[in-house]
């Protein structure tokens, strides 16, 4: 049973999700100025705060997400006007290789970080405004191998469509993902409310 401050905090949520996603289409130009308040409304009181994404699977995000694949339960993120994320986060992105394809990988630097190679023939430099650095989190594999920010440099923040708040592996190996702990106060009511484990289950791919 929800509790009733779970749900107030829940929301709250909803509602900065709603403002974010408006205010969004509005300086896109994509909805009116009075189109916007039945668009908050809208965005309020139908749909959800998340979403269902299966990831194939592979080494790279192991043991956080299965080699064999896995469900997840992806927060939605409207980005570049967020409910943040922030360095540690597990996020969902859009695949700067294969444009169609979608990468988890976790969230490892933002604008502002000098980033330095162990590599003393790499230049250090500081990724610029909307940029990020995202890596994999298995630290058994070589870097060529983890498709992720070593080999294809910085990418754009406002290709993350998500984070990533529970994985289902299997019917019996399941649980929250370890996001920073910022992230992970705000995704608590999120998951209290909208958490299907069974539905999640019936949808695993593996």
């Amino acid at each position: 049973m929800v509790s009733t401050s779970t749900w107030i905090r829940y929301l709250a949520n909803k509602a900065e999700y709603a403002y974010h996603l408006c205010w969004k289409n509005y300086t896109a130009g994509n909805i009116t100025e009075r189109e916007a308040g039945d668009a908050i409304f809208k965005h309020f009181f139908q749909g959800k705060l998340t979403f269902v994404h299966f990831n194939k699977g592979g080494e790279e995000m192991a043991p956080t997400v299965g080699a064999q694949g896995g469900t997840l339960l992806v927060r939605k993120i409207p980005m570049p006007n967020p409910m943040k994320v922030f360095v540690g986060d597990v996020v969902v992105l859009r695949d700067p290789v294969k444009h169609d394809n979608f990468l988890v990988r976790r969230l490892a630097a933002i604008e502002g970080y000098e980033m330095a190679s162990t590599d003393e023939k790499d230049e250090p430099f500081v990724l610029e405004e909307d940029q990020c650095w995202v890596v994999a989190d298995n630290e058994n594999i070589k870097p060529k191998d983890a498709n992720d920010s070593r080999t294809f440099g910085p990418v754009c923040m406002a290709d993350i469509i998500g984070r990533v708040i529970y994985c289902l592996k299997s019917a019996v190996d399941h649980g929250p993902v370890n996001n920073s702990n910022f992230s992970i106060q705000k995704d608590t009511p999120v998951l209290e409310v909208e958490l299907d484990v069974d539905e999640m289950a019936k949808n695993h791919k593996a």
